[in-house]
């Protein structure tokens, strides 16, 4: 459901969020970013496969039975991991007006974009990535500028893609039982979506095509910045963080158990 920049980012998957880790003097380490774009093609490749062979992929009332959920049910946003759908509640395509509603919700009123966008501009701040804009108040508006519309840009294009395309951008909680059926669907999920009438499977692209898309954008005005290398290391860096994402988002419900937390990752 994170943005190619140094330091840390964030990304919502329509708005799943994502990070990004970046291991050498503010940039990837080109091996582990090899790595990631081979696993991606892998696991696109598996996906399509998958999409092909079970359609659909998971056990769901007929679209006939089902009624449209409340705004309140199906539009969850949690400020950590995104948007999702909880195991009670139907996995139904959103109207147009739903996703308006959640692309703002998920863009703009969730209160954690913006507290992720000033601690990764703290990052970069200490890390003074870029150098040109120095360790000023000049330098943090100029960074925290950068971080805020490379996940408007992200989201926005994300939320779009996936309207266009009647795909689902929530991440929606496993209707089974056991850890590893659990996780296996988190991972699958980074790379598999729903859409259509039918809500059968296909390939999840518009996280790696926005976040391509975000980096190249804001590397236009960042100095020294390679377009094409930053958006390449955009949509890489949505492999692993975008599985541990979906991971939290699955397991948020125990982990606040076994936290003793009320409130916070559910």
């Amino acid at each position: 459901m994170f943005s190619g920049g140094e330091g840390l980012a964030t990304m919502q998957s329509g708005d799943h969020t994502a990070m990004h880790i970046y291991l050498r003097h503010g940039m990837p380490d080109p091996r582990l970013c090899k790595l990631a774009g081979l696993l991606a093609l892998l696991a696109l490749g598996s996906a399509s496969a998958t999409a092909r062979e079970r359609t659909p992929v998971r056990q769901e009332p007929s679209l006939e039975t089902q009624t449209t959920p409340s705004d309140k049910e199906a539009l969850k946003v949690n400020w950590l991991y995104g948007s999702f759908v909880p195991t009670e509640v139907a996995l139904v395509p959103l109207t147009s007006e739903q996703r308006w509603k959640l692309y703002l919700r998920s863009t703009y009123t969730t209160w954690g974009i913006y507290v992720k966008s000033v601690l990764f501009t703290v990052h970069d701040q200490v890390a003074n990535t870029p150098q040109d804009w120095g360790r000023t108040a000049k330098g943090f508006a100029k960074r925290v500028g950068t971080r805020r519309a490379q996940f408007v840009i992200q989201n926005s294009s994300s939320a779009a893609g996936n309207a266009l395309l009647g795909w689902e951008s929530r991440y929606d909680r496993c209707r089974c039982d056991g850890f590893w059926q659990r996780t296996r669907h988190a991972v699958v999920r980074n790379f598999v979506t729903y859409g259509g009438t039918e809500q059968s499977s296909g390939p999840q692209l518009m996280p790696y095509v926005s976040a391509f898309g975000a980096a190249v954008t804001v590397a236009t005005w960042t100095p020294h910045s390679n377009p094409a290398v930053k958006g390449y290391q955009g949509a890489i860096t949505q492999v692993f963080p975008g599985v541990g994402v979906n991971w939290l988002a699955e397991f948020a419900p125990e982990i606040m158990r076994t936290l003793h937390l009320k409130r916070g990752l559910d």
